[in-house]
Formats: structure tokens, sequence, C-alpha cells
């Protein structure tokens, strides 16, 4: 099979490899859909203690059943399938406790398991077992399959920070995810939702598909003071950094209302992560301040419901696609923030 290997920092090839095995417990998918995401881009620049080259990246998967072994139960050769990311190790406090994502092994799709920029992947048993892998509805392709990881990582930080019934909503960074959160917030029974970006330009493609009710532009006006306007002086309710912005996280809680919820979605780099805050906001307001990351598989199999009952489009998310020789354009694109989300394709091309 063809496969992308990441062989270290800024080192990326397309190589045949051996078609992996199955043996009782695991199953083997044809990849028909991999979508680039950020934390693929920041391991191609900078590594991660969790990935050793040469290893293949890619975890919002979508794809079919080829092989599946004499134990598995869970699905059948030819079922189209969705795969996430976390993969609980099924066996610790956490893991037990439903909490899988912060499982401390903290295995993950592309990270120490091959991922899905090849043209096939390999669920192992303890994927099988206990990770983040779901049938796909005939009706729903393989693209809109792939971006169930990341919704399932939004349902994560909407448990987290629920949305109530008129609360006004305010997310920092508008890449896809902080989209996906708008959307999702909407529904959930948001009043206004204001969506706050640096670049004018994905605020354009943010405003294009009618994600929002307010964009600011914080290259061009003082956010803090517009959110405040925009909520008669009291802040929002509910509060979203999607984005690895020290900056985002102070002035999240600067344009919190008091007793808000704030959720600290976007990762930060780590040689940005020390941030200096004033923790007598938190005090004086009482705000609720959390973090999130990644997803559970019942996260993951939320989402593929909500894409598959069409209360969430995930397809005005897909801006291109490409196939798997063409991997660095497709890295290369995401990169830019021109578009959304980039799919690699191993199978084929175009959309």
């Amino acid at each position: 099979m063809k496969a992308a290997f990441y062989l270290g920092n800024e080192q990326m090839a397309v190589r045949e490899a051996p078609r992996p095995e199955t043996d009782a417990d695991s199953v083997l998918v044809r990849v028909r859909s991999c979508a680039v995401c950020g934390s693929d881009i920041r391991i191609f620049h900078s590594g991660n203690n969790r990935v050793t080259p040469p290893q293949i990246l890619g975890h919002e998967i979508a794809g079919d059943v080829v092989e599946a072994g004499a134990n598995v139960t869970r699905v059948k050769v030819q079922d189209r399938v969705a795969i996430g990311a976390d993969v609980p190790c099924g066996e610790c406090s956490f893991c037990e406790s439903g909490i899988g994502n912060n499982c401390q092994i903290n295995y993950a799709m592309g990270y120490q398991f091959a991922g899905g920029f090849a043209e096939y992947v390999l669920l192992n048993k303890t994927v099988m077992n206990y990770g983040p892998v779901h049938l796909l509805p005939d009706h729903v392709t393989y693209e809109e399959g792939s971006l169930a990881e990341p919704l399932g990582c939004v349902l994560n930080a909407l448990d987290l920070a629920p949305v109530r019934l008129n609360d006004v909503v305010c997310v920092i960074g508008a890449g896809p995810i902080g989209m996906m959160l708008c959307c999702v917030a909407r529904r959930m029974g948001a009043s206004k939702v204001i969506l706050v970006n640096r670049s004018e330009q994905r605020l354009e493609i943010a405003e294009k598909l009618d994600v929002a009710d307010i964009y600011v532009c914080s290259g061009k006006e003082d956010a803090i003071l517009r959110v405040m306007k925009e909520t008669n002086g009291l802040g929002a309710d509910v509060l979203f950094t999607s984005c690895p912005s020290p900056q985002a996280q102070t002035d999240a809680m600067q344009m919190a209302k008091n007793r808000a919820r704030v959720c600290f979605f976007g990762g930060l780099p780590k040689e940005k992560s020390q941030v200096t805050i004033d923790t007598n906001i938190i005090h004086y307001k009482e705000l609720f301040i959390t973090g999130a990351h990644g997803a559970t598989p019942y996260h993951h199999g939320r989402a593929v419901e909500l894409i598959a009952s069409g209360v969430v489009d995930v397809k005005k998310f897909i801006s291109a696609s490409y196939p798997l020789h063409e991997i660095d354009k497709a890295f290369e694109a995401a990169e830019k923030h021109s578009g959304l989300r980039i799919i690699v394709n191993p199978q084929g091309g175009d959309l």
C-alpha cells in the first residue's frame, strides 16, 4: 500500500509499505477520507512525544472495512465507518469513569497507532474494544464522516461549558472548530453568537457560511469593548478560545459576564503556555474556567449521529481534497488558512 510517513521535523514522504495484517481481534479499513488537523501540522513542524518516526499521521478518518478478525463483533466487512482520534486504554480509572480522553496513556490514531494518511489503516484490539469507531450511514459521505472527529471535540467542550437557552456565546478563533462551536451553540439555544478573529479573511468566510450573529475583527477594533457593547456592558455567558493564542485566554476573561463559563479549547504552543492572568477577575466575577481536550468515543458517536440527522452540516467546512501523493500540497493549503478543512483522499483526488 501507499502511505505518507512522517520522518521527523519538516519531513514527510509517500512510500510503499506492507499492507497491515489483521489478527482475530483487529480490523483493516480502506481509507476513503482523512482530514488534515492543526495538530498534524504541529507534529510535522515540531514533533510530539507520542509520535515516533517513521509514523503515519492522520486521525480524522473514514473508510470501509475490508477485513475483520474472527472475534470482532462491532463491525463487519463492507461496513462504512468513521474513526476518531483518542483511544482509551479501557482499564485505568479515567477510562472506567467514561472520560477516556483523560487516559494517562493517551493512545491516539496517528500518534502511537498508525493513522489515516495511507490507503489502509489497521484498527487493533484496543481500538476495536474501546476506541471511537462508529458505523457511517450510507447517505453520509466519507468526507463528512471524517469530520465527526473534530465535531466530537466540540461536543466535549460544550459538555464542559454548556450553552443554555438565551445565553450569549462568544467564540475567539474563526477556524473550522470555532465555526463548529458557533453552529452547535446556536442549536443549543444561544440567543446571540459573537465570533472574534484577528484575520478578516477568515471572518468573511464565516459570514458567508452564516455561522454567527456578530463578527468582530480584533485586528481592526478592540474586541473586548465590542463584546461588552454587544452585551449591554455585561459580557458573554459562555466563551470559547479556539485558537493557540495566550491573548485570547486573557481577553476571554475580560469579555466574560459574572459567573460565565470560559473554556480554553485551543491549546497553546509550549513556549507560550505560561500566561499571566489577573486572578481577581476570576475571583470577583466568580468565573468557571475549564479546559477541553479531545473527545471520548461517546462524543464521536454523537457527532456521527448529528451529521447523519442533518442537525450539523459539516459539508460547508470542507474546502478541498487532495490525493495522497499530494499530501504536501494538502498540508500547505491547511496551513495557509485560506480555506477550512482540507481532505486527503488516499484512493483518489478531488471531491
